[in-house]
C-alpha cells in the first residue's frame, strides 16, 4: 500500500514513491510494474503512466481496479 498524509500530498511524494519502485523493478530487469490501486486514486496513477484493465473488485472493503505501466529505460 502507497499512502502520503494529508500535509504532504500535492508535493510529489507519492510520485517520487512510485518512480523508486519503478527504478528499483528496472534494476531487477523487469519490464513492467502492476499495481492494485482504489479507484478514488486512478487519476494520481494514470497520470504516471498506468493504465487500468480488468474489473473493479473489492480488497478491504473499498474498490480497486488493476493497473500496469510498461517501464522502458529510466
Amino acid at each position: 500500500r502507497l499512502a502520503v498524509t494529508r500535509r504532504a500530498r500535492g508535493l510529489g511524494v507519492g510520485a517520487a514513491l512510485v518512480r523508486a519502485i519503478e527504478d528499483a523493478a528496472r534494476d531487477l530487469g523487469l519490464t513492467a510494474v502492476d499495481l492494485h490501486a482504489q479507484t478514488r486514486a486512478l487519476g494520481f496513477y494514470e497520470r504516471l503512466g498506468y493504465t487500468a484493465y480488468g474489473p473493479e473488485f473489492q480488497d478491504a472493503q473499498i474498490a480497486h481496479r488493476a493497473m500496469r505501466r510498461p517501464l522502458g529505460p529510466a
